[in-house]
């Protein structure tokens, strides 16, 4: 297939007659692989790694350099994928300059685009980042690292005026030149109403199934983070669970003497090893 280049990623809306483009999210060499493996057109690496593989209690987190030292690894997997590198909270929120130069870090350390959070109020570095000639990504509705200022996870756009302001935010985002826009946390409804309005494609994540593509967090759809499974996550295996259960297997034959057995052992030939017993018994 070839990695997906930004333009190329812009020019797939499905009402053209395209397939609906497959995101998820990775943070190291292993889940590149296999998300490569697995046909995915692109590869988040978001700032969601605060929360599913850092333990933070939200993305507010994370540092450029955390996101940078995760791009890199997945970068280095050498994935078939689009890379995307997430600007994490306060990366682009101080001078446009200082916005151009972490995504200048992202793109050096593997990243193939970058994608931040925000409507109109972030064109100016918007802007500025597709002047460096870096590809950017926009994502509006519940944008995670506005919890505070929205007093926590919640869906977006359910009033008219409020989902008006999205659809001229992602306009907006489309004027500015992004070439793909995220749509988190809206109302069905509401996300087809965007993905009409623009010419880029929607991706969606709890936005229904009227997008230009879909994206889930890689631990989620496998399963192995279960301490909360939002409402728009559909679980695709359990992976939590049978790595616990083949944990428990392996503490059980540790336990009972089982493991190592003799085929998982190094052994000498019987001539050295009997050497060694006359060089110990003298």
């Amino acid at each position: 297939m070839g990695k997906l280049t930004a333009p190329a990623i812009a020019a797939k809306k499905a009402r053209n007659g395209n397939d609906p483009l497959v995101m998820v999210t990775a943070y190291d060499a292993p889940g590149a692989r296999i998300a490569s493996e697995a046909g995915a057109d692109l590869i988040l690496v978001g700032d969601s790694l605060a929360m599913v593989v850092l333990g933070y209690d939200d993305t507010l987190q994370v540092t450029i350099d955390d996101m940078c030292h995760h791009t890199a690894a997945v970068a280095r997997a050498k994935p078939d994928c689009h890379i995307v590198g997430d600007m994490p909270w306060m990366a682009y929120h101080v001078s446009p300059e200082e916005t151009v130069a972490n995504a200048a870090k992202l793109m050096r350390s593997g990243a193939h685009s970058v994608k931040l959070e925000g409507g109109r109020k972030r064109l100016p570095m918007i802007e500025k980042i597709i002047d460096a000639e870096i590809p950017v990504m926009g994502h509006i509705g519940l944008t995670p690292q506005s919890i505070h200022a929205m007093g926590g996870f919640k869906v977006q756009g359910k009033q008219a005026e409020h989902a008006r302001k999205l659809v001229q935010a992602a306009k907006s985002l489309a004027h500015a030149g992004c070439f793909a826009v995220v749509l988190e946390g809206v109302p069905v409804r509401v996300a087809e109403m965007v993905t009409e309005a623009i010419d880029i494609p929607t991706i969606g994540i709890g936005a229904g199934s009227h997008c230009d593509g879909q994206v889930l967090v890689y631990h989620d759809l496998l399963g192995i983070e279960d301490r909360f499974v939002p409402k728009f996550v559909r679980r695709y295996a359990d992976i939590k669970g049978a790595s616990v259960e083949a944990m428990k297997a392996y503490a059980a034959d540790v336990r009972s003497g089982a493991f190592p057995n003799h085929d998982e052992s190094y052994h000498m030939a019987d001539e050295e090893a009997e050497e060694l017993h006359l060089y110990g018994a003298g």
